[in-house]
């Protein structure tokens, strides 16, 4: 029996037995940028820590992460606050951020450019007090919170909360990473009496044309996906990204203060795929998208449309750039290391191309350094890196 795409959708991914609520979770299917390197939970803390400053340090600071797999990225951030954040330089992020281009390993305004300076990576991630007072740390005040339909995984730390639903109140930072394109949608046709919605057989993955799209659907089509210049060129697909807004738009409104972070891949308006976008990827392979609940079935993110309806209920603007630039700008940076360090320290040297090479997966144009990050700040100016 064939249904629409998002009801199909919704019960392949998160139906009893679907892709993300049973097994051993999607690190086993496709590669992200969490699993990629240790760099990337790196540049997020240092973006955790700019928005606590923004707050103005405040005793409770949440962490939320929504569509949280098996916990992988908090419990990166959760070492990381725990040991004090001393490993950025070997993940491959300076002490400082910088668009110079050089080596993200070396800080660029710290020091001699040929000497590693791990002690830089440690200052960023420390409570300062500027008066007499000692301000309890950023271990001591952040609270980690997973979002995700699946059970909650035997050996994850105490410390980090998993709840099925995004928590209201948040203060502090809300992370989408590639949670985006696996909300449900619907896909439409374009045919000779306008847009028609396509229907799937869950079992097989065969597709037909159904009813028109409702007045809501016709209108984000209209709005945010160019039509065809003719009944059967160019865009004859759609992938109606109206759930997604919605569900970007009720999680910034679940902040009271501070920012929400989408990571996602995507495109805009001007460059919409020819045909849609739609896909699955089962044990590291791309695979044709069956919503029979064996693999992973997404779509791009419209992320200009996203991005709006996010700024309509914080009311305030939005940031969206690259992912190679927002990194970059929080220090993160594939350059490699400078040949003469292998003359003084070779296993310094090994350590760092490593680590840079990690970071040059994170930004790479034609990788994951072409997904695109939306930031939206919610009661905070934008941060020197989340400006940039």
């Amino acid at each position: 029996m064939s249904i629409l795409w998002q009801d199909a959708m919704a019960s392949a991914l998160y139906g009893p037995g679907g892709f993300f609520v049973a097994g051993t979770g999607p690190a086993d299917h496709f590669r992200t940028s969490v699993h990629a390197s240790p760099a990337f939970a790196t540049a997020l803390l240092r973006l955790v820590t700019e928005v606590d400053a923004a707050l103005g340090h405040p005793d409770r600071l949440d962490v939320v992460d929504v569509g949280a797999g098996r916990g992988e990225l908090l419990q990166s951030l959760l070492g990381l606050v725990a040991s004090g954040g001393a490993v950025g330089v070997a993940a491959g992020v300076s002490g400082e951020p910088t668009r110079s281009g050089r080596s993200g390993l070396i800080p660029p305004r710290a020091g001699s450019p040929e000497t590693l300076t791990p002690t830089a990576s440690v200052r960023f991630l420390r409570d300062e007090p500027s008066s007499g007072t000692v301000r309890p740390s950023l271990a001591d005040r952040v609270r980690f919170t997973a979002v995700e339909y699946a059970d909650r995984p035997e050996n994850l730390p105490e410390e980090i909360n998993w709840t099925a639903e995004i928590p209201a109140e948040i203060t502090g930072v809300l992370l989408a990473t590639e949670w985006l394109d696996n909300v449900p949608l619907d896909v439409a046709v374009h045919t000779e009496d306008g847009w028609r919605y396509l229907l799937v057989d869950p079992a097989t993955g065969a597709e037909s044309v159904g009813e028109p799209v409702s007045p809501d659907d016709l209108d984000w089509l209209t709005n945010w996906w160019p039509r065809p210049e003719t009944p059967h060129s160019n865009h004859r697909r759609a992938e109606i990204g109206r759930t997604r807004d919605e569900a970007w738009a009720q999680a910034v409104g679940k902040i009271s203060r501070g920012l929400a972070v989408a990571v996602d891949y995507g495109h805009l308006r001007e460059a919409r795929p020819v045909d849609g976008t739609l896909t699955g990827y089962r044990g590291g392979r791309q695979v044709p998208p069956v919503p029979d609940g064996s693999s992973d079935v997404t779509a791009h993110v419209a992320m200009d449309s996203v991005a709006s309806a996010g700024a309509a209920v914080a009311r305030c603007a939005y940031s969206l750039v690259l992912q190679r630039e927002a990194l970059r700008a929080l220090g993160a940076d594939g350059g490699r290391p400078p040949l003469s360090l292998a003359g003084t320290d070779p296993v310094g040297y090994v350590r760092a191309l490593a680590a840079a090479s990690a970071v040059a997966e994170l930004t790479d144009p034609a990788g994951l350094g072409g997904h695109w990050w939306l930031r939206q700040p919610v009661g905070i100016p934008l941060g020197p890196a989340v400006a940039r």
